[in-house]
């Protein structure tokens, strides 16, 4: 287990100096942890299965590429530990959990959870609006999860580490599943960034958006 994650009580919020880290050490270490959505219909928990790491200016991949500041991306340059939520294509929310010190932009984008129950697949299915006949139409890929947790902007800028919000992370025993990397999804603009293997998922995991055939096992792997 990472020293990291030996320290951590198991059920408990994921303590502020978690959040402190890179987004690169974080993004491994956040697989097998709890994600909790408080809803008017109750709270629905489910664990993070794939992540995205987007860390520093120097990353051409990142929104804060080049230290660009704007409304959208101010976000990143705060303390580690908020939630970052924005909209693509005009369409799709996706939830960062935001990491790294003060002015240093780090962020990992969660890309696909599993729910812990029966009870949290048929709260995630009653928000997700459409049949998901595999788990990967269930809450595999950014947008998905978003919609299946109704998890939109309103809640950019949330704070992660409380629990009893509208959103937070809760920490779970240590997976024993096989976690590889590879490279991110979608980011071909990014130049020598696009290849690099700072994707991360659990092997063999049915509701992972992507499956890369190339993926190498993470060396922090059990």
């Amino acid at each position: 287990m990472d020293p990291i994650l030996e320290q951590i009580k198991p059920g408990a919020p994921l303590p502020p100096y978690f959040y402190r880290l890179k987004a690169l050490e974080a993004a491994p270490l956040l697989l097998g942890q709890t994600l909790v959505r408080r809803t008017e219909e109750g709270d629905i928990r489910c664990r993070i299965v794939e992540t995205e790491s987007y860390g520093g200016i120097e990353d051409k991949g990142s929104h804060a590429h080049g230290g660009r500041r704007t409304a959208r991306t101010e976000i990143m340059f705060g303390s580690g530990g908020t939630a970052y939520i924005y909209l693509i294509y005009g369409m799709y929310n996706c939830l960062n959990v935001v990491t790294g010190t003060e002015g240093d932009p780090q962020a990992v984008l969660i890309r696909a959870v599993e729910p812990l129950s029966p009870a949290d697949e048929t709260g995630m299915r009653r928000y997700r609006g459409t049949a998901a006949r595999k788990p990967v139409d269930l809450s595999g890929g950014p947008g998905k999860l978003c919609r299946a947790l109704d998890i939109t902007k309103a809640l950019n800028g949330l704070p992660l580490a409380q629990p009893g919000g509208l959103l937070w992370l809760e920490d779970r025993p240590a997976p024993n599943e096989v976690i590889v990397q590879a490279p991110r999804v979608g980011i071909a603009y990014a130049e020598e960034y696009a290849a690099k293997p700072w994707r991360f998922y659990f092997r063999g995991n049915p509701y992972v958006s992507v499956i890369d055939k190339q993926a190498e096992v993470w060396a922090g792997s059990n």
